[in-house]
Order: structure tokens, then C-alpha cells, then sequence
């Protein structure tokens, strides 16, 4: 008994050991595989890259200039040619929400000049996002770039998307901006006060100075229409350019100070109806400055495709040289680049093809258009440029990057550019290729490519023929089936790509579906109808948005196309997505809970019809558009409305009022939908923060991972 006893505690022994040797494998395998496993970045790591804005040159000096904004902390840094070696000018502080935008070099090089503060909200007031006791600015700033000490112009506080206007005096000495509907006017130095250039009645904006520095242009939009109205220092008049009950608008000055070109729209015609789109007519004039008149230069047609560009006709509208008046039309339906003679004539398609052109710019002996477009390569951004007399298109860059935001200086072209696996950062291109600029800047613990996924084409069909194109991040590791998640952009007049995006709402949003794939998510980003860079018929359907909501479509399809996959768990498929996209999750989950089992909803809207500006009680068809309006938002769905919902909102944004939020939360609450909030007091659309991107992803992930049972 004794020797047997000693032979069960022998084997039992053994078997101990074996399986506590067994054990010990499995947490070494388990450690190396999570300190390998791209599950182990943080969120607070991927949100880390210093996001590059406002990049600008000063031609004379060989300088470049641009804004980072890392983790929060927001400052102007420059590179000169031609080893562009980066240097940090401002040291602002903290994640204080206080933008910079509306950069400019003086051309010599030495100052910089900005706007510091967020733009004003329909009540006058600077959002405060850290709800500081003390009224925030939105003020002008000029810096000396070697040495880094800001000296305030002056104020701004301008309405949204509107604080793009301060311009530099061709001497250098004098800078311009809008505000408080005047035109002001501050010497760089900082000597003295800013006060107004001159009285004029409307909301005056735009200015641009002559070549020579004695005169400005400016626009003063009187409502209903507007005059291009021209300030001469030592005169004591206003010259109205050409006046006329219609719209003029963009200024832009001849190489030689001699002419001025703008467009002309249609004042405000009453009585138009609301549902059927119409089209805006436009035409380009050109002013005589010497002559005091003004001939047309080319008119539009009169159909859909034939209306003013809006989305592009600010950067593309150039006066060359050769006496070429560049622009953007979507006459053949597609967004393309075009010239014309100040004589007249028919003007010269310069980028024919199915593809669309964003970004523009002049070069320096304004002879070459430098642009971004998705030509050969329709979800991404490369840089071509081509002559404003025509020719043939030429490649500045192509492959798996990505490059927007291009400028000249010192005979190289600069922009901003990105990867699937590299956030955002400045470029240099050089004969192989590009070179990035502030490199340095990067964070040590940014992910490394290996850590990230390269997200796939793909290209589906929704239920009534669309072509969809959307981007498909699938984890890097793990067998088996996995939750879904579908990311819905905002705009929307955006279009997601295969790489980190071009604005930082997106950019960060990009970096959330890699953190999701991380994971273990499958995510799938949607470029839905009524979204950019698949022609105007895609970006304008008739039944897109209040009238008639057909790009939702596209989201049904999209759960569908997950659905088929082997690798995702039908029965876990999520959305998630801000402003418009949170209006495409709500109408997911009003619609279709059966498909989708949650979603996270950011400063969504609800309910088109509460948005009176976009229905005059002039027109025609008001009550029918109005319960258009209602049926095409998700709060006509409410009562199929199961599946729970994460709603996110700062309670001053500007683009969608707050009460979208408050009342989406009332109709549910009835319905008895699981419902949770994360608001954010004195927080904009676009989170001013740092920190509030940081703690509403984490909240996101965390919201899903409970719904859809991942630990």
C-alpha cells in the first residue's frame, strides 16, 4: 500500500510538473506574443503624431512655415532650403484649445504672422473648451522667427470657417485681416494698435493687396448681393468695382497690379423652391483698374454641372501670367482645372479625365498650376502640375503615399504627406522621391509600421447599382470570426482614403480604425454618396441628405459586405461616426437594428428638418420639404429604433446645435433604448482638445467592447 501510495503521489508529481512546464510556455508565448502583438499600442500613442497645418512659403527667403499641433500643444515651426532643417519658433504650452490658424511669412522671411483662438459661434464668443474663468481671444499675432517672442496685433474674432484672411503687405510691414464685418490693418512690428482701413457698409472680407502695395481689394456682401470694392491709400473715396445687384466675389489682382478678375453669381432670387436642386450660373470678370470698367471674360451654362465649384474655386481662381485666369468647373462632371484668356474665348481644359483636382496652387513665376488630385489613383492624393497655357499633365508623385497642400520655394515643391502606416508630416520632394522634414518631431513611441495594418480596397455595390469604394482594416492577428466595426465620415464632403488623412478630424478618426483593428475589430471606412473625388453626380445626388436620405444605402450595404465575410461575426457589426456620420449611425440604428447590434453617434444629426435656414418660408414647396426633410432623418425611425446607442456631443459646437443631441435623447428614452452620454461642457464640433479625442475614443472602444461582448 505504501508503494503504491509512493507511485500516485510520483505520477501526480510528474503530472504537476508537466503541466505547470505546459503553463510556463504558455505565458512566455503569451508575453512575447503581447509584447509583439499589435493589440499592445495604446490609443494615447496612435493620437500622438504632431499633426502639420497651414503650410506656406516666402519665396523671397527660401523659407517654409507651418503649424504642429502634438498632444495638444500648438506652435509655428519653419525649415529654410535647401536643407530645410526644422526649427520651432512659438512654445506655447498645454492642451489649452486654442487653435492657430491663418499663417502667413512676411517675404522676407523673418516674421510670421497668425491667428490664435478658435473661430466666434452666432452668439460673438471664442469657445472655451478648458471653461477657463477668464474670456478667451481670437487675436493676431506676429512673431520674429529668431526671436520666438509673439507680439499681439490686434483681434479677430471671426465667424466660422472665415479666419483665412490675414494677408501680408508686399513690403512686409503692414498685415490685413477681417473682423467685426470691417477690413483691419496692423504693422507687423507691433507699434501700433490695429484699427480699421477704412468704413464700409456690409460684412467686409477677402482682402488682397496690389502688387504694389497701394491699394486693396476687398468684398463687401450686402446680403442679398455683393461688390468688389477697392480701398486706395491717400484717396478718400471707395472705388465699386463694376457694381451690379449681383454676387461678386474672389478678388484676384493681375501679375502687373493693372486688372482685377472675380466671379459673378446671381444675387438672392426669391421664391425658389427647395427640393429640386438648382443650379448656380456663375461667370468670370475682369476689372480695368486704369479704364475704371470691367468686360465678362467667359460665362457658365445654365445646367447642374455648370455651377460655381464652390468646394474649390477659392484656391484654383488664379491670375497667371500669359494673361490666363485660371479656375475650377465641374462642366463635364467631374472637377477638373481649366484656363481662359482676359480677352475671352473658350477656355482650355487643363486635367481632362474621370478623376477630380483639390488643392492648387500658383508657382512662383506663376506660369505652372502644382495641385493634388486622385488621378490613376482614386483613393489617395498625389501632387501633377501642368502649364496654364496648356500641355500635358506632369506626376510629381505617385505610389502608396499619399501628398497634399503643395507649395514652391527655391525651385523645390514642399507638402504634406502621409502613409497607411506614417501619420501626416512635411515633405521635401527630391529626384527619388521625398524627404521628410521635422523628423525629430515624430514621438519615440509612435507605432511602427509593423504595428499597423495597410487597410485594402474595396469596392462594393449598394442595392440600387452605386458603386461604393470604402477602405477595410482587418486585425493582424486571431483566428476565427470578429466583431465589425463601420466607420461613417462627417462633411459630408469629405472622402476617406488608403492612408492618414489630410484634416485632423479625420486624421485622428483614421488612427482610431487603426487602434480598432488593433483590437481585434474588423473596420470597414465608407466613402458614401454625397461624398468628394467620384464626380459631382456621386457628391450631389438628387435624393441624398433632407431629400430623401439615399446614401444610406450605402450603409446597409456596407453591414451587408461584412456580413459575407469569413471573418467577421454577422451578429457584431457596429457603426460609429461624427456629425454627418453620426447621422448615417442613427439612421443605422433607427432603420436597421437587426443588421447593426450598436453604435457610437458623435454630434449627430436628427432631425433635417430643424434646420430653418435651409428652408426659406418664402419658398414654393416649403411643407413638402420640411416632411421630406423629417422622413429622410433617423427621428422619423424611432420606433424600430433596439440597438444600443454611445452619444457624443460639446455642448458648443457650432455646426450642429447641442439640442440634436438633447432631443434624439428625450425620443429614445421613451422607446426604451439603452442609452449613454459622454457631453463635453464648452467643447466645439471639431474637439478643440487633446484630451477629449483621447477620452472619447476611449469611451468608443470601451462602449463597444461591452455591446459586442469583446473583453
Amino acid at each position: 500500500m505504501k508503494n503504491r501510495a509512493f507511485l500516485v503521489s510520483r505520477s501526480s508529481v510528474l503530472r504537476l510538473r508537466q503541466f505547470l512546464g505546459a503553463l510556463w510556455l504558455i505565458c512566455i508565448a503569451a508575453v512575447c506574443s503581447a509584447q509583439n502583438s499589435p493589440a499592445s499600442l495604446s490609443l494615447q500613442q496612435i493620437l500622438s503624431s504632431p499633426f502639420p497645418t497651414n503650410l506656406i512659403s516666402s519665396a523671397q527667403s527660401g523659407r517654409i512655415a507651418w503649424v504642429f499641433s502634438l498632444r495638444g500643444d500648438r506652435n509655428v515651426w519653419v525649415a529654410d532650403a535647401p536643407n530645410f532643417e526644422a526649427q520651432q519658433v512659438t512654445h506655447y504650452t498645454g492642451d489649452e484649445g486654442m487653435p492657430i490658424a491663418a499663417l502667413k511669412l512676411t517675404p522676407d522671411g523673418r516674421s510670421a504672422v497668425y491667428a490664435r483662438g478658435s473661430e466666434t459661434n452666432g452668439a460673438g464668443e471664442v469657445a472655451n473648451p478648458t471653461s477657463n474663468v477668464e474670456k478667451p481671444l481670437q487675436q493676431v499675432w506676429a512673431v520674429d522667427v529668431d526671436k520666438g517672442e509673439p507680439r499681439l496685433l490686434g483681434e479677430m474674432g471671426c465667424g466660422q470657417e472665415d479666419c483665412e484672411d490675414i494677408q501680408i503687405s508686399p513690403n512686409g510691414e503692414f498685415a490685413l485681416w477681417s473682423a467685426k464685418k470691417q477690413i483691419w490693418i496692423a504693422p507687423v512690428s507691433g507699434k501700433d494698435k490695429a484699427k480699421p482701413l477704412t468704413y464700409a457698409r456690409g460684412d467686409n472680407s477677402e482682402p488682397k493687396w496690389s502688387p504694389d502695395g497701394k491699394t486693396v481689394a476687398f468684398v463687401s456682401d450686402r446680403g442679398d448681393h455683393s461688390f468688389i470694392v477697392l480701398y486706395e491709400f491717400g484717396r478718400n473715396t471707395l472705388r465699386y468695382v463694376a457694381p451690379s445687384p449681383d454676387r461678386d466675389d474672389v478678388p484676384r489682382w493681375s501679375p502687373d497690379g493693372t486688372q482685377v478678375a472675380f466671379i459673378r453669381i446671381p444675387g438672392k432670387e426669391m421664391k425658389q423652391p427647395i427640393i429640386p436642386q438648382t443650379p448656380l450660373p456663375w461667370s468670370i470678370w475682369v476689372y480695368d483698374v486704369a479704364k475704371d470698367s470691367a468686360h465678362e471674360v467667359w460665362k457658365g451654362g445654365l445646367g447642374l454641372d455648370d455651377s460655381l465649384p464652390y468646394l474649390t474655386i477659392d484656391a484654383s481662381f488664379q491670375f497667371a501670367a500669359k494673361n490666363r485666369i485660371t479656375f475650377s468647373s465641374e462642366q463635364d462632371g467631374w472637377n477638373h482645372l481649366y484656363s481662359v484668356s482676359t480677352g475671352g474665348g473658350a477656355p482650355m481644359l487643363l486635367t481632362p479625365g474621370k478623376f477630380e483636382t483639390e488643392d492648387v496652387t500658383l508657382s512662383t513665376e506663376k506660369t505652372f498650376l502644382i495641385y493634388s488630385s486622385n488621378q490613376d489613383d482614386i483613393d489617395r492624393r498625389h501632387l501633377w502640375k501642368v502649364a496654364v497655357d496648356g500641355g500635358t499633365p506632369e506626376p510629381l508623385t505617385r505610389g502608396e503615399t499619399m501628398e497634399w497642400k503643395p507649395v514652391e520655394v527655391a525651385g523645390k515643391i514642399v507638402c504634406l504627406g502621409s502613409t497607411a502606416t506614417t501619420p501626416a508630416m512635411p515633405y521635401v520632394l527630391t529626384m527619388h522621391g521625398r524627404e521628410m522634414i521635422a523628423k525629430a518631431a515624430l514621438p519615440a513611441d509612435f507605432p511602427a509600421a509593423s504595428q499597423l495594418v495597410t487597410p485594402k480596397q474595396v469596392i462594393y455595390k449598394a442595392e440600387d447599382g452605386w458603386e461604393i469604394h470604402a477602405q477595410l482594416f482587418e486585425p493582424k492577428s486571431g483566428a476565427g470570426r470578429h466583431p465589425a466595426a463601420i466607420f461613417i465620415h462627417g462633411g459630408s464632403i469629405r472622402q476617406m482614403m488608403l492612408g492618414f488623412h489630410y484634416m485632423g478630424y479625420y486624421h485622428n478618426a483614421y488612427a482610431m480604425n487603426q487602434y480598432l483593428a488593433s483590437r481585434g475589430y474588423v473596420v470597414l471606412a465608407v466613402n458614401y454618396r454625397t461624398g468628394i473625388m467620384y464626380g459631382r453626380h456621386f457628391r450631389q445626388p438628387a435624393d441624398g441628405g433632407p431629400r430623401g436620405g439615399a446614401e444610406y444605402k450605402d450603409i446597409v450595404a456596407a453591414g451587408r459586405y461584412l456580413q459575407s465575410l469569413p471573418n467577421v461575426d454577422p451578429a457584431k457589426i457596429a457603426l460609429w461616426g461624427g456629425s454627418y456620420g453620426g447621422y448615417l449611425t442613427a439612421m443605422g440604428l433607427a432603420h436597421n437594428s437587426d443588421i447593426f447590434a450598436a453604435g457610437v453617434d458623435m454630434h449627430g444629426v436628427h432631425d433635417w428638418s430643424d434646420f430653418s435656414e435651409g428652408f426659406p418660408k418664402d419658398a414654393p414647396d416649403r411643407d413638402a420639404a420640411l416632411k421630406l426633410a423629417f422622413q429622410s432623418s433617423p427621428n422619423a425611425a424611432i420606433a424600430t429604433w433596439r440597438s444600443p446607442v454611445l452619444l457624443i456631443q460639446g455642448d458648443d459646437d457650432r455646426n450642429v446645435e447641442f439640442s440634436q443631441t438633447t432631443d434624439l435623447l428625450q425620443r429614445l428614452r421613451a422607446q426604451k433604448v439603452h442609452v449613454e452620454e459622454l457631453i463635453f461642457p464648452d467643447e466645439i464640433h471639431g474637439f478643440l482638445m487633446w484630451r477629449t479625442w483621447v477620452k472619447a475614443y476611449s469611451a468608443t472602444e470601451e462602449f463597444l467592447n461591452r455591446q459586442l461582448g469583446l473583453k
